[in-house]
């Protein structure tokens, strides 16, 4: 199996990671490792499996009946997979953008504010100063700090998409996963999501799930092939994209499949 050491501080490996929807075979032994301060890209044509991985970061997949898995995640030296693990921390701690923006029928700040009020812990002061702070982070203050009070469903799509990115932050995650969180936006609000991604990165890390090659090759530092729920290669992007030491990446870079 392919596995990449770079340098930086490793914040999540797999080890020999497998998943079952029943008897079909979704991932067969993923190991990889991500670090910290680092977009990581996953891509591949659809059904590869990449998609699949990336839920079973946060344990996703457990809502799913029938799904069987075997092998290991480590985050922090612990198995997210221990039955010790608790999911409410896991889930603060490794946050999750899906490809629709899915917005609670709330406020804008109602929102933001909603994982830190299941801690109950936050003083008006300190929530209101976290939300500008989100929101700013999320390159989406100026758009709606006049409107905290309004629904944020009544925004559009790519306000919302960062607006959910802004909730994610809000909890101060070490880990950010990101199932193609561009592909149901225009142009322009995909632009400004890849910007405040790209300068997100440093505080930190970033696996995202994208079909769009252009994408990856923008704004990631290192992308991983998936085909047939097989970790074919993992590099720097650079060497995926110009350099690919297998021939299935090659094949699927150049377009001959896909």
């Amino acid at each position: 199996m392919w596995t990449l050491r770079l340098g930086g501080k490793r914040v999540l490996k797999s080890k020999d990671l497998h998943l079952f929807y029943g008897e079909k075979e979704a991932l067969k032994g993923i190991d990889i490792e991500f670090k910290q301060g680092e977009i990581a890209a996953l891509i591949g044509p659809s059904g590869c499996g990449k998609s699949t991985f990336l839920r079973s970061i946060n344990r996703m997949n457990d809502m799913i009946p029938g799904v069987t898995i075997t092998g290991n995640i480590m985050y922090k030296d612990q198995n997210i997979y221990s039955p010790q693990t608790d999911l409410v921390e896991l889930r603060k701690k490794i946050g999750m953008v899906f490809q629709q923006p899915n917005p609670f029928p709330f406020s804008v700040y109602e929102n933001v504010i909603y994982g830190l009020k299941l801690e109950g812990k936050r003083s008006k002061e300190e929530l209101d100063e976290i939300v500008e702070k989100s929101l700013r982070a999320a390159a989406v203050w100026d758009d709606v700090k006049d409107k905290l009070d309004k629904s944020a469903l009544a925004l559009s799509g790519g306000q919302q998409q960062r607006v959910c990115i802004a909730r994610v932050l809000a909890v101060e995650p070490e880990i950010i996963l990101l199932d193609e969180p561009t592909s149901a936006l225009d142009p322009v609000s995909s632009g400004k999501i890849e910007n405040m991604l790209y300068e997100l990165k440093d505080k930190y890390t970033m696996i995202m799930v994208t079909h769009n090659m252009q994408q990856a090759s923008r704004i990631s530092d290192k992308t991983a092939f998936f085909l047939d729920g097989n970790l074919i290669e993992f590099d720097k992007t650079s060497n995926i994209f110009l350099n690919p030491k297998k021939q299935e990446t090659e094949d699927y870079i150049s377009g001959k499949f896909g």
